[in-house]
């Protein structure tokens, strides 16, 4: 059923895993993924990808047997996204979230250091997928400070280098690899609003499909997506780039659908990005969502009071902004309990609490969602967070740098999230 307007109250199917797909899991994974009988064991961190307690959960993951036909049928998934954190999968906490998909994207410039099968977070997510985990790959050609390479020069010979290096590494393994992360904000201004974008990630697209077909043939298991669309409750950005992006996509037979990024101040706004791209898709394609979140509209209350209810009972000033409390916290981490109370005592936070049951049931009922990814972690600490900092911590499920360590042995969480994006499975 679709969600409402405010958050208060065809192929592979979401739901149990099958006992196919359980018994192509190496003996680790299978245990992080199946261990419904050992409900009640802690779940511990590990430093390796493997959890290897028996973590356990009430619901096995979302997803289905994948074959080497791969997953462009993939339906209504929803996975943990690491964003560019691929050294931070962590098995035991995929499995306190029943978490069976993995998304991350990758930083192309990153190719230059070597073979990027052989690079940590690279090589996480590529064991996470051997040992039987859905796994999305976006590929990140930044170059917000530097001009987009036009086909046929040095510079394009330079990113489809980098590129080539990836393409070996992770086709046939991943499912899902995604041309492009964000592009219409990893450029320069000047040329994402020419037709100098789409000549540029259009070559690529072109070139990842002849290297799929040329090197692994028609029963290659990773499907090819063109990266993810911003912006678009904007007018502005429905324009002519976006809607040639869209026409391009729908017009290769070889790619399977295109990838949004609803970051947004409400879920109508999100909505704006469905009615975008539906009209585009042939019959054959889906589209992603490998990341949504409502951080626009937590940005718009960094400066107001926390609630007196927090306040009175923590001990903190009156008056206290909320951005100045979550600089608190980056600094002194809180207990988990001490973290969930100054979320819901925001007023702006527990009214939109259950968003991602709300986003997911509005993806799904287009029937043509395949994966879409919610943070699961924050990649890095926020000690100098301050009034104009964007407050992605708020959106993430786990909560290593701002809350002591939690349930189970594992990092704080946001309890909210954690148990919508569980039932969301």
């Amino acid at each position: 059923m679709r969600g409402s307007g405010t958050e208060s109250g065809g192929g592979l199917r979401c739901g149990a895993m099958s006992r196919r797909r359980l018994l192509t899991l190496s003996t680790g994974a299978a245990l992080a993924l199946a261990g419904l009988e050992a409900r009640g064991t802690d779940a511990r961190r590990v430093d390796g990808p493997v959890a290897k307690t028996g973590a356990s959960f009430d619901a096995a993951p979302s997803g289905a047997a994948v074959g080497k036909a791969g997953v462009a049928s993939a339906s209504g998934v929803l996975a943990a996204n690491v964003n560019e954190s691929l050294d931070m999968i962590d098995y035991a906490e995929l499995a306190a979230v029943s978490a069976g998909w993995i998304r991350g994207f990758y930083l192309m410039s990153k190719a230059d250091q070597g073979d990027p099968a052989t690079q940590s977070g690279m090589a996480k997510l590529l064991q996470a997928a051997s040992d039987g985990y859905g796994t999305v790959l976006s590929t990140k050609f930044q170059y917000s400070d530097a001009a987009i390479p036009v086909p046929g020069t040095a510079a394009m010979d330079t990113a489809l280098a980098r590129f080539d290096k990836v393409l070996a590494a992770v086709l046939d393994k991943v499912d899902i690899l995604t041309v492009g992360n964000e592009p219409f904000y990893e450029t320069r201004p000047v040329d994402r609003t020419t037709s100098l974008i789409n000549d540029f990630y259009e070559a690529l697209a072109r070139h990842a499909v002849q290297y799929r077909n040329t090197h692994f043939g028609t029963d290659c298991k990773t499907a090819i997506y063109m990266g993810a669309l911003n912006g678009l409750e904007d007018p502005a950005n429905q324009n002519a780039q976006t809607k040639r992006w869209m026409t391009f996509a729908a017009g290769n037979a070889d790619i399977a659908g295109v990838d949004i990024h609803p970051h947004v101040a409400g879920i109508d706004a999100a909505q704006k990005y469905i009615d975008f791209v539906l009209p585009y898709l042939r019959a054959d394609q889906k589209f992603l969502a490998t990341e949504f979140s409502l951080i626009k509209l937590w940005k718009q209350h960094m400066s107001d009071p926390v609630d007196p209810s927090f306040t009175s009972a923590y001990g903190t000033p009156a008056g206290t902004p909320v951005w100045q409390v979550i600089h608190n916290a980056a600094n002194k981490p809180f207990t988990e309990q001490k973290w969930n109370d100054f979320l819901l005592s925001n007023t702006w936070f527990a009214n939109h609490k259950t968003f991602i049951t709300n986003e997911m049931a509005r993806l799904r009922d287009t029937g043509k969602l395949a994966v879409a990814g919610y943070g699961i972690t924050q990649g890095a600490p926020i000690p100098d967070f301050g009034p104009d900092s964007s407050p992605w911590v708020l959106n993430s499920v786990f909560c290593p740098y701002v809350c002591q360590i939690g349930t189970g042995g594992l990092p704080g969480r946001d309890r909210t999230w954690a148990a919508s994006f569980r039932d969301a499975q």
